[in-house]
């Protein structure tokens, strides 16, 4: 899957399941979870069947990736 990225969906209650989904996939999500009832969602790893009126959050990654320690030093 090119040009994926890291996508968090939320659901009522605090489960949270973490994907990767190309751009299209990502923007079927976004329409799909407006109407609610049961999607099929293409992932990197298969196919993840989501009922839609529980999602309570999409997280969508920047990709902006920071790793190591900061720079800066305390005065």
């Amino acid at each position: 899957m090119a040009d994926a990225q890291k996508v968090e969906i939320g659901f009522e209650g605090g489960q949270v399941i973490s994907v990767r989904l190309n751009d299209d996939e990502l923007k079927d999500l976004r329409e799909q979870v407006e109407k609610g009832g049961w999607h099929d969602v293409k992932t990197e790893d298969g196919v993840l069947a989501l009922f839609l009126g529980k999602v309570s959050f999409l997280r969508i990654d920047s990709g902006a990736h920071r790793v190591g320690f900061s720079q800066t030093r305390p005065d």
